[in-house]
């Protein structure tokens, strides 16, 4: 054991470690878990390199016989190695392995090459070989004996014969590694009588240190008269045969003679040789000499055959038939292919050229039959380099969309040059994970939405919705309400957003008549990091209620006075007393009025235009016509449910003045003026007690009394008529006032820069009414004519008194 022992450190010696690949040599038979190298120190790997790399040993389909101790870094022997077993009498003999490295993905190739020691003696398949010799064979005649076998290679395999010591035979010269048979040779003539059987033994040895050696008995039978072997026709014979020829296929016919006749002349085949794998894989007919192939051969396993076929006669003569068989390779093995290592989810940034994927990729079949060629059947995103023999190495080449692609079947399909080409194909599958690549995208482009006003604080107006083309965390959309503002005020106070699910709520009622509707911004983004954003513009459209009634704008309904419209006894049908001017805040259909005669003195004078508001005679004024009418007119609007105002309108019946002043106390009046009727009746009292006291003072001059009566006109608190300008509408355009309209108007004295003017509209005649203040309105009936007048001397006292206010 000691010369092993030294023999082993001998031979792990690195023998290259160039381009990552490491070769060692080391002994058969060494113990389990003898060192055969320090891998990492042969590669210039650290040790932690190997831990961290989930170092370990790929051997491909085959057993796997040394292992590497990756808290040492070195490889040791795993299981007994034979040699022989191995390999048989390949040389040299070697295993090939890699080793597979992770993070970053690395390989790298071994070589371990066995040598061989001599653990196996010289051995003959036979115990004894028996040769029948005819007496009168000739000195010189040569018998083929069985060859021995030593599984040894080398230095220690066979190295020669031996005799045992006798008289009769010898052995010719042997040469190892010649074609050459052994032969024992007959030195000198046999005699029957003197001995009729001989036993020599035969003695094979190899070349090994000690020195081991095997026997085999040749046992000779000495025969009477057969003094002629058979002679083979030919030395050698060549055929060949495919590996998938059927069994029963005629390999060649081996022929020999013998010169003798009958019995000693009748020759007779067997097959005497034959490798030692190959003794069940041909047959040769013992009378034709037809050698036939008896099971199938596979090219993988053995390229050649050398076997020998002996022609025999009866004698024991014989002769040897060289019979060399060659096999012809045929297309029968598909690629094999073999993953080594593998990635299953990459990230849809990854960079071009990531590896994904180390496959082993062989074919046992040789020349054309064993070329191999791979494709994909995805050459867009992938391909595939070759980074040494048999390794394939699949990496990314194009760019990736999750969205578009979330997973990839990636079928590598390798195939043979043979015909029929062979294939085989292994599929991997691949996951896409999802990066933050995508905004949310909001189905529109804006949105519109519409509300009542008066709606009830937090409803629900409508949603919005936008969508995330990515996955899980990078695809949650939330909602935000941009900053912002309507009329000044933050949009905050007017809308609020679900921020999960998009609904739009309104904070506030609304009222159309303030606000017809606004826009503000929503803003839609992902859960990704950083987040991804969008945003979108949302409008809200206020839409009216008919929460408004109808504003009667004239005539006015005063408190103090009254106001009567004079209808002279003369006006003819269709008279326009005057007209009921309203309005409506709302809109559209709820600001549509329509007028209509509620109440009347006589219904059958007048009536109401249903459109426009005119008051017009239906028929002539007949002095049968009571002299006060009261007119009552409901104005409505169009909306559902309809709301209505009511006005009261007053109407004389009357060709002057002075015919309707005594009248013009007994119009009634409404209950909410009685309070302040009272209060004018007692004002009215004092002011003619005051008058009356006045009178008795005669020293007062008519100058005196002239400016007095000038001040009483000037105190006059006399209600006013409000004036509307032509063409007046609504502020929404809907108003109820399209045609132009005058009205007579009358302004108090109370301004220094006012001026009393009384002017006619459509020819009609308004009278202010003020119970209380009858003596009044009679001197300003009797002043009216002067002032219709041009420059009159009333006028021109105004226009004095404006002009030098009194003190």
């Amino acid at each position: 054991m000691a010369w092993q022992v030294v023999l082993l450190f001998m031979s792990c010696v690195c023998l290259s470690s160039a381009l990552g690949q490491v070769s060692y040599s080391i002994p058969e038979e060494m113990a389990r878990g003898s060192l055969v190298g320090n891998i990492a120190q042969d590669l210039g790997l650290d040790v932690t390199r190997l831990k961290s790399g989930k170092a370990r040993i790929y051997t491909g389909e085959g057993t796997e016989l040394i292992e590497l101790n990756t808290e040492r870094g070195i490889l040791i022997i795993k299981e007994r190695i034979d040699r022989e077993s191995l390999c048989g009498q390949t040389t040299p003999c070697a295993l090939h392995f890699q080793i597979i490295l992770e993070k970053p993905m690395q390989f790298y190739s071994v070589s371990v090459e066995i040598t061989d020691i001599n653990d196996n003696s010289p051995a003959f398949k036979n115990n004894e070989m028996k040769f029948e010799i005819s007496e009168t064979i000739h000195i010189g005649s040569k018998f083929i004996l069985e060859k021995a076998f030593d599984h040894d290679v080398g230095v220690n395999g066979l190295r020669g014969y031996s005799l045992s010591t006798n008289d009769a035979f010898t052995l010719s010269p042997y040469r190892i590694g010649s074609s050459r048979n052994v032969e024992m040779i007959l030195k000198q003539h046999l005699d029957r009588e003197t001995k009729d059987r001989l036993s020599l033994v035969l003695t094979a040895t190899d070349g090994g240190d000690p020195q081991l050696s095997g026997t085999i008995q040749i046992i000779i039978t000495v025969l009477d008269a057969n003094d002629n072997a058979p002679v083979c026709t030919r030395t050698e014979y060549k055929t060949n045969v495919r590996e998938n020829a059927a069994k029963g296929t005629v390999l060649t016919t081996v022929s020999a003679s013998d010169a003798d006749d009958g019995a000693h002349g009748r020759i007779q085949y067997s097959i005497s040789n034959v490798p030692e794998d190959a003794h069940d894989l041909f047959h040769v007919d013992k009378d034709s000499g037809v050698v036939t192939l008896k099971e199938n051969v596979d090219y993988e396993k053995f390229q050649h055959y050398e076997i020998d076929v002996q022609a025999s006669d009866e004698g024991g003569n014989s002769d040897v038939c060289k019979v060399l068989i060659e096999v012809l390779d045929t297309n029968d093995n598909p690629p094999s292919i073999n993953i080594m290592s593998t990635l299953s989810a990459i990230s849809e940034d990854v960079k071009a050229g990531t590896v994904l994927t180390m496959m082993n990729v062989q074919d046992p079949d040789s020349g054309e039959n064993g070329k191999v060629h791979c494709i994909l059947n995805d050459n867009v995103h992938f391909t595939t380099t070759s980074t040494s023999k048999n390794i394939l190495t699949l990496v990314t080449e194009g760019q990736f969309d999750r969205e578009i692609a979330s997973r990839y079947n990636i079928t590598v399909s390798c195939s043979d040059e043979g015909v029929p080409s062979l294939s085989s194909s292994v599929t991997l599958t691949l996951q896409i994970s999802d990066v933050n690549d995508n905004a949310p995208v909001f189905e529109r482009s804006s949105y519109e939405a519409y509300i009542v006003e008066n709606n009830t604080p937090g409803l629900s107006v409508f949603t919005v919705k936008a969508r995330d083309a990515d996955w899980n965390q990078n695809a949650r959309v939330s909602y935000i309400l941009e900053d912002s503002s309507v009329n000044g005020v933050p949009v905050s106070s007017y809308v609020s957003v679900s921020a999960d699910s998009g609904v739009i709520h309104a904070v506030r009622s609304f009222d159309y008549e303030q606000i017809r509707d606004f826009h503000f911004r929503v803003r839609a983004q992902d859960g990704g990091s950083p987040p991804l954003s969008s945003n979108v513009s949302v409008k809200i459209v206020i839409q009216d209620q008919n929460d408004n009634p109808p504003q009667v704008l004239y005539p006015v309904q005063t408190g103090g006075s009254l106001v009567a419209e004079m209808v002279p006894r003369s006006a003819d049908v269709g008279y326009l007393v005057t007209k009921v001017v309203a309005v409506d805040v709302d809109s559209g259909q709820n600001a549509w009025l329509s007028y209509k005669l509620q109440k009347a003195t006589d219904r059958a004078l007048f009536e109401v235009g249903s459109q426009n508001g005119e008051i017009r005679s239906i028929r002539q004024v007949s002095d049968k016509d009571a002299v006060k009418q009261r007119l009552t007119v409901i104005v409505e609007d169009n909306g559902q449910p309809s709301r209505s105002a009511t006005v009261i309108v007053n109407v004389v019946v009357a060709d002057s003045f002075p015919e309707v002043l005594s009248e013009f106390t007994d119009f009634p009046h409404d209950k909410e003026y009685n309070d302040n009727l009272t209060f004018y009746l007692v004002l009215a009292l004092a002011v003619v007690s005051f008058l009356f006291i006045t009178s008795l003072v005669v020293i007062i001059s008519v100058k005196i009394y002239r400016w007095r009566q000038s001040r009483i006109l000037y105190h006059s608190s006399l209600p006013v008529i409000p004036y509307y300008p032509p063409r007046y509408s609504d502020t929404v355009g809907t108003g109820t006032l399209p045609h132009v309209y005058n009205y007579e108007v009358c302004r108090t004295t109370d301004s220094r820069k006012s001026d009393c003017k009384f002017g006619r509209a459509a020819g009609q005649n308004v009278l202010i009414m003020d119970p209380s203040s009858t003596g009044t309105m009679q001197r300003i009936q009797s002043e009216k004519s002067i002032l219709d007048e041009p420059d009159s001397p009333l006028e021109s006292a105004i226009r004095q008194i404006d002009r030098f206010p009194p003190t």
